[in-house]
């Protein structure tokens, strides 16, 4: 039990110390992209390197899969205050997520067919 619970512990202080140094880079480039995707990414490399094992961070990350739906609760009541910007936006936000899916879904068909092309000769 106590060896359970300590590695939920560290795998969580791993995923906190991933966000935390993406927080920090995010803060001394001064970019728009968010910590949190630095952090992402600096985790993914670590794992993908194999500077952190994946069996350590794997009981934490899926705690946060398994709960997701309840860390968007407070994003949707928080965006309800701002409903009338939402209804006044609603075509440009429209407009972007279908062409946004339109141009991956051209984008992706257009590499797979050339890659399976490829791939027959």
């Amino acid at each position: 039990m106590l060896k359970t619970a300590l590695h939920y512990i560290l795998s969580f202080a791993i995923i906190f110390a991933a966000l935390f140094i993406g927080n920090t880079i995010q803060h001394f480039l001064d970019v728009s992209v968010p910590g949190s995707i630095f952090g992402m990414l600096l985790l993914f490399a670590a794992m993908a390197g194999g500077v952190i094992p994946v069996r350590l961070v794997q009981p934490g990350a899926h705690i946060f899969i398994r709960y997701m739906i309840l860390l968007f609760v407070p994003i949707s009541v928080g965006l309800m205050n701002h409903f009338d910007m939402l209804i006044a936006n609603a075509l440009p936000i429209l407009v972007g997520a279908i062409g946004g899916t339109l141009i991956v879904l051209t984008t992706l068909s257009v590499f797979l067919d050339r890659f399976l092309k490829n791939g027959d000769s």
